[in-house]
């Protein structure tokens, strides 16, 4: 890491905890490994960059339509797609300590697999370990559908939202009136049996994707392939993730799934080091063909100008939710002393801002308070605004810069005299003073000015 961030994951976790964002599931039973829950200020943040998303994929385009298909699915579209058969990780036993490792992470040596009998040797070569034979484990975690349990009754929870837009492809072509190129785009759960999740919300079980398949005539896939690209790497630096921070990775050949002839992965640099965010795929046919197969379902498009007939290409971008919100908590935490004072502060794009303004009564008497809740009245719908009287107003200012809050409005006892307020900048610090009339304009012109990371600099 440049030696100027100060973020560790470690912090994030704390600051996580400490402030509302994100808490370790069933906590009071001891927890539920690599499973989380998100506070507040967490389920604010994610589903502003889940808007965010969504606004670069809808509200910004017309070529992409919506959708949201079942967790549960039949099971053969997890045989069409593979998953039942490949997805799978080789899984080493150890009788004595009893954990699970993949095999072929033991087989490469990974300095983070030790023992956990003797840490000071890496996990199958301790004097007690006794390890079993690889076996396959697959990655989908199984239920029964209906109150009897048999073979017939066996489903999965999606391991991925992609296939739920594949099997919907007709359905959509018919109602929507597009034609390649278009996309479909997704956001939802899906679940993945991981064995070694972890760092945080990096790695769970259950997790969040943002996926778009874009379908387009097989001769354009190579340049809709560059385009999606760049779009999704610009789409982290436009909402201020610093740009040597982040890269555009390209797959080797050994890398790639058997049906993509290109994959690109969005890389941010976390304490962790260099990890991925995002993947762009060219997935070529191969899902479309294989419903078409198994299904006996004709998932191809029909040109009546050409009268050409074909199944297009798939350019797929898909990022975790839970990865990018990480991202941009990581990236925008902070350090500074501020008049021989630590204070910690959240960076964040005001459009990612769990709150955008706080509003504070200097005292808790002589009608300031009154005041600051006619102000928040004023605000409330345009914004997402809290009020804050506890404690200090320094202690208040700390707690909304560590949740990331871009303003502060203080009511103070000149307010009572002329009806101004002081809004402090997050960033710069800096104050102005400004008439309660004006504010509703002032903070939504803020919010929707151009905004770059002061960390840049």
């Amino acid at each position: 890491m440049p030696e100027t961030d100060a973020v560790t994951m470690e912090k994030i976790v704390a600051l996580a905890k400490r402030r509302g964002f994100v808490f370790p599931s069933s906590e009071i039973y001891g927890g539920l490994g690599s499973t989380y829950d998100y506070g507040h200020y967490g389920v604010l943040l994610k589903n502003n960059v889940k808007d965010a998303w969504w606004k670069s994929m809808l509200q910004e385009r017309d070529d992409i339509v919506a959708l949201d298909s079942a967790i549960l699915q039949h099971p053969k579209v997890w045989e069409a797609s593979g998953h039942l058969a490949g997805f799978t990780d080789p899984l080493v036993d150890c009788r004595t300590c009893k954990t699970r490792f993949r095999a072929d992470h033991l087989a490469e040596g990974k300095a983070d697999l030790v023992c956990p009998k003797k840490p000071s040797k890496l996990a199958g070569q301790g004097p007690e370990c006794d390890l079993t034979e690889a076996r396959e484990f697959n990655l989908m975690f199984e239920t029964t559908v209906g109150p009897v349990k048999d073979s017939g009754s066996v489903a999965y929870l999606r391991p991925e939202t992609a296939q739920g837009i594949f099997i919907n492809f007709k359905n959509v072509l018919q109602f929507s009136r597009k034609k390649p190129p278009f996309g479909i785009a997704q956001v939802g759960k899906s679940f993945r049996n991981e064995i070694t999740p972890g760092n945080f919300i990096f790695r769970t079980r259950e997790f969040e994707q943002m996926e778009m398949e874009f379908f387009v005539p097989p001769a354009d896939a190579p340049q809709w392939y560059e385009y999606w690209k760049q779009a999704r790497f610009d789409w982290y630096t436009g909402l201020g993730i610093r740009p040597d921070h982040l890269m555009l990775r390209e797959h080797e050949s050994d890398e790639l799934s058997h049906y993509s002839s290109g994959t690109a992965d969005v890389e941010y640099l976390f304490p962790i080091g260099w990890s991925e965010l995002e993947g762009i795929a060219n997935r070529g046919n191969f899902d479309l063909s294989a419903h078409a197969e198994h299904s006996g379902e004709k998932l191809e498009y029909f040109d009546q100008g050409s009268g050409e007939r074909y199944v297009p290409h798939v350019i797929e971008p898909a990022a975790g939710a839970d990865r990018a919100t990480l991202a941009f908590l990581v990236d925008a935490y902070d350090e500074e002393e501020i008049e021989g004072e630590q204070r910690t502060v959240l960076r964040l794009h005001p459009r990612l801002a769990p709150v955008k303004v706080a509003v504070l009564p200097l005292v808790k008497k002589d009608g300031q308070p009154e005041v600051a809740k006619e102000i928040v009245g004023m605000l409330r719908g345009r914004m997402q605004v809290e009020y804050d009287e506890g404690g200090s107003i320094g202690k208040r200012y700390r707690r909304q810069d560590e949740i990331g809050t871009p303003w502060g409005v203080t009511v103070d006892h000149q307010t009572l005299e002329d009806r101004t307020v002081t809004v402090r900048d997050r960033d710069s610090l800096a104050q102005e003073r400004v008439a309660i009339d004006d504010l509703p304009a002032l903070l939504s012109e803020k919010l929707a000015a151009d905004w770059q990371t002061p960390k840049l600099h």
